[in-house]
């Protein structure tokens, strides 16, 4: 079954997240190059497309490209080395010009050939399912045709209402790490490489007695990037010198769209949600925004939908009639009850779990199976959303 998605769902071809020209090094390559090669990379992002050489297709994946470098020999990939890897390692004060890329990149690196990923949905399962960031996407021939990253999604996501009708608070994190501005930066790193997170939040805490957090600031994995690509002395260098300010603070009961259309504005991976008057901290990334287009979440986006329906006091049976897709069916033996034997939106939305339950449960499911199933469920919410727009 081919699904065509438009914009209310969100789901551009994963052709389109795929970066063709990603960060390539040798093995041999000391890592103080490697992390040049990366600095370069992100600031080349910022600057306007017309001073850029490549074609503009490419440029807007700059971003998400300096988050890792591929380490090729010939026509082999040998390994990835990513912004976290350089975390982890200056964290334990690392000599970059005495190390190879070679001797710390990770190895090898899974691969997957483009035919077997439809779309990015399925690009998402696999980050969450190994624990990764970064995919890298092969030919039939298994030659390298680029890379897939959470940060490169993000990139070409359009509007969508999954987007819209979701709240930060359902994903954000408030488990956040802290330091005030006089923390020194080789104590940021130890911060994020001991509780493996990606930022560090600098507050200004008051004197009263309610001890009112004020976030002022952010230093993040690609901040560390930019400071051993400069030289700095991280031994010596204090927060207040060198975090991301002013913040842009979110609310939690903002969107994820506005989530979403923040992060590219200001080309940022993360953002500070703050409420009880800075009593209480959180963080959004863009792994947490994307979170909700895993099918492992889809159960959530279900729930909200049919609480939004309630709501909206709609006639929940002729919701129900205009939501099934009398063409849908599912491989794998995996089948979706026709419609006179769904007596209530209910029974239907638990169809929907159920699917989910048959793709997370039963991992001999071939490729194709797994695939058919994604896009039945794709499809039918996507009729779902269609009738709240």
């Amino acid at each position: 079954m081919t699904v065509s998605f438009d914009d209310s769902i969100g789901t551009p071809p994963l052709a389109e997240a795929i970066d063709r020209h990603p960060l390539i090094t040798a093995p041999n390559t000391c890592l103080a190059d490697v992390v040049k090669l990366m600095y370069d990379a992100a600031e080349r992002s910022h600057q306007p497309l017309d001073h850029l050489q490549q074609p503009q297709s490419a440029d807007s994946l700059w971003g998400a490209r300096s988050s890792c470098v591929l380490v090729m020999q010939d026509e082999n990939l040998l390994g990835i080395f990513t912004e976290r890897d350089l975390v982890q390692l200056t964290a334990v004060g690392t000599d970059l010009r005495a190390t190879k890329v070679c001797d710390v990149m990770h190895h090898p690196v899974l691969t997957i050939s483009e035919q077997s990923l439809h779309n990015v949905f399925a690009a998402i399962f696999l980050f969450r399912r190994h624990r990764i960031r970064h995919l890298a996407i092969a030919d039939e021939h298994q030659q390298l045709i680029g890379v897939v990253s959470l940060d490169s999604i993000r990139h070409i996501l359009r509007p969508t209402n999954l987007l819209k009708i979701r709240r930060v608070a359902e994903v954000m994190t408030n488990q956040v790490t802290t330091a005030s501005p006089t923390t020194r930066v080789d104590e940021l790193t130890e911060l994020m490489a001991v509780h493996q997170i990606s930022c560090v939040v600098i507050v200004e805490k008051s004197d009263r007695e309610d001890s009112i957090q004020r976030p002022v600031g952010i230093v993040t994995e690609r901040d560390i990037v930019r400071f051993q690509a400069l030289g700095l002395n991280i031994g010596t260098t204090k927060a207040r010198a060198v975090m991301s300010t002013p913040l842009f603070v979110l609310s939690p009961e903002d969107s994820l769209w506005t989530a979403h259309q923040a992060m590219e504005q200001r080309q940022v991976r993360r953002l500070v949600v703050s409420w009880n008057w800075g009593q209480e901290l959180g963080i959004v990334t863009q792994t947490s925004i994307l979170r909700v287009f895993d099918p492992i979440e889809m159960h959530d986006v279900i729930e909200t939908l049919q609480r939004t329906i309630q709501q909206l006091g709609l006639d929940l049976d002729k919701v129900l009639a205009n939501a099934i897709d009398h063409d849908t069916h599912l491989s794998a033996s995996i089948a979706v009850p026709e419609p006179d034997a769904i007596p209530n939106l209910k029974t239907f939305l638990n169809t929907f779990q159920l699917q989910i339950k048959h793709l997370v449960d039963r991992p001999e499911l071939t490729a194709d199976a797994r695939q058919a199933v994604l896009q039945t469920i794709l499809s039918e919410l996507q009729q779902f959303q269609n009738l709240l727009c």
